[in-house]
């Protein structure tokens, strides 16, 4: 059984600690960079903002936003006096867990360093979930507090009958004597932040429930600094002179690195836009002269037909992950912008991306290597690594892994025995070539067998993009009397095409030139929309179940 709380950690609310998987359940952690050495007490908050302050960088931009600029200094004394609201008008104990609903805006920015500063513990909400959703959340994570922009309050409200530990909750955009614009504007801007172990919890971070069965992945104040010291570092080499911009939700671990936690770090600024198209997407890059975007497959897709490259020359790297990248999209982004996509795979369990690549370094139709800190490998049914070419479950371990809050499904992701005892297993489908690098095939649930063969829905979806019909498409298995399943495609169609019988033809025929015939979709339904979470992923659960 593992030890309920260190002795030493700053949370007087043990919830979190008391409900981690027991230790032996715990993944393997690997610390072996200099830069992954790491003090035993460190508050992610201090090393992300007062530090960089500390270090020169106060006068800098921080944040962008269409209503104006945030310093460091200035986003430092918003976030200390969040704090001070939290602790003095809410009652925040160190360790109470606190839901923070808004889009991305500099308020949200500060209010998850606030909540990080305050030593509570952050969990971010989609923006669009309803209040059943909410209320599996708080009452997963016992949630006690809550920030909340006004214009998400109905849902929240609703939610509160159902939640009983949820009881001090304060709104920003709003006018009231009681709102958290209001007494944040009272407090002092210098404030003590919690001295919190490095392995004390910093925020939990649900699944985005691509399976429909969202999980609590706790992740500690260290592993936010190790995300920043992996992937940005290792792939994205960025300057203080960089402007990150991007689509994913701050409350997605994939736009918290991306849009915040990443740029704080190496000292450079992030833009924040509440509701990007790809229209308003490409003039907020060119306004603000933005070098690195993060953004999901399916935007890069659009972005590729709107291009403009002499307005958009300030764009330097192009980071894709959320979903698997079709080589098809890559190609066809790169075409129109010059720009090589940098993809990546990342697991809300796992934090942030931990395969990826250096843009010089892409080999078309793969994910790329293991990036430093991590490593990386394909295990067949008994848990040996396959060898090259061979298709089997992805394991990875590094400086972050999985440690679900109170869930069985703990020991599906981490491997208690054997060889391979403590990676985490994603759930992913993969094979490594001659030459180490990792190529996607599928989720493992995604695996289609047909009449005895392994097709990946994936490499179908990437043959069927190469259509000009095809804006956007899905491959799922349907059962199949004779075959045991079968190849079904779901296509969504570009305007001025009409979906019928020629056209499933022409499609079928042009999979069969582009890959091995065997894996054509034998059905293909046309369908006005695909189903996706709101970071963007494709719910293929949603595509299995009866109509």
């Amino acid at each position: 059984m593992h030890r309920a709380t260190s002795p030493a950690s700053a949370h007087r609310d043990t919830f979190a600690r008391d409900h981690l998987p027991p230790r032996a359940q715990w993944p393997e952690f690997c610390f072996d960079l200099p830069e992954l050495q790491y003090p035993e007490r460190m508050n992610c908050a201090t090393v992300l903002l007062d530090d960089m302050v500390h270090a020169g960088h106060g006068e800098r931009i921080a944040i962008h936003a269409p209503e104006g600029k945030y310093s460091y200094v200035q986003l430092l004394a918003l976030a200390n006096q969040i704090a001070h609201v939290l602790v003095s008008d809410m009652g925040l104990q160190a360790g109470n867990r606190v839901l923070l609903r808004g889009a991305n805006n500099p308020m949200m920015a500060a209010c998850w360093l606030a909540v990080f500063k305050a030593g509570g513990i952050c969990v971010g909400s989609m923006p669009l979930l309803r209040a059943k959703e909410l209320t599996e959340i708080i009452n997963k994570a016992q949630i006690t507090h809550a920030l909340c922009d006004q214009r998400l309050a109905v849902e929240l409200k609703l939610c509160l009958p159902n939640c009983p530990t949820l009881q001090t909750i304060r709104y920003w955009n709003d006018d009231s004597s009681e709102s958290l614009d209001f007494l944040a504007q009272g407090k002092e801007s210098q404030f003590k932040n919690v001295d919190t172990l490095a392995e004390d919890v910093a925020l939990i971070a649900f699944t985005s429930g691509t399976t429909g069965k969202p999980k609590g992945t706790v992740h500690f104040h260290r592993d936010v600094i190790a995300m920043c010291d992996c992937f940005p570092r290792s792939c994205l080499k960025p300057t203080p002179d960089d402007i990150f911009i991007g689509t994913p939700p701050l409350a997605f671990t994939f736009g918290l690195g991306g849009l915040l936690c990443f740029p704080l770090r190496f000292g450079a600024s992030s833009v924040l836009i509440e509701k990007l198209t790809p229209e308003t997407l490409l003039a907020a890059i060119q306004k603000f002269q933005a070098s690195i975007l993060f953004t999901a497959p399916t935007m890069y897709r659009a972005l590729a037909g709107l291009w403009q490259t002499d307005d958009l020359t300030s764009l330097k790297k192009c980071v894709s992950a959320g979903e698997a990248l079709p080589d098809a999209t890559r190609q066809l982004f790169k075409q129109a912008s010059g720009i090589e996509i940098i993809d990546g795979i990342g697991a809300t369990e796992m934090m942030h991306i931990f395969i990826s690549h250096e843009p010089e370094h892409v080999k078309r139709g793969a994910t790329g290597h293991a990036i430093p800190g991590y490593s990386a490998a394909v295990l067949d049914e008994n848990g040996e690594r396959c060898a090259p070419g061979q298709i089997g479950r992805l394991a990875v371990k590094g400086p972050t892994g999985c440690r679900y809050l109170a869930d069985e499904r703990q020991k599906d992701y981490v491997i208690s025995e054997g060889k391979m005892r403590g990676w985490n297993v994603t759930g992913d489908a993969y094979v490594m070539d001659m030459d180490g690098y990792f190529i996607y095939q599928a989720r493992t649930d995604d695996m289609i067998i047909s009449s005895g063969y392994n097709i990946a829905g994936p490499e179908v979806e990437g043959a069927l993009l190469g259509h000009p019909a095809v804006a956007e498409c899905a491959v799922i298995g349907a059962p199949d009397a004779e075959r045991g399943m079968i190849v079904k495609a779901m296509v969504v169609l570009r305007a001025g095409f009409e979906g019928n019988d020629a056209l499933r033809k022409t499609m079928q025929e042009h999979v069969k030139s582009s890959i091995a015939p065997y894996k054509y979709p034998r059905d293909i339904e046309f369908v006005a929309a695909l189903p996706r979470t709101e970071t963007g992923k494709l719910q293929r659960f949603k595509l299995r179940r009866p109509s």
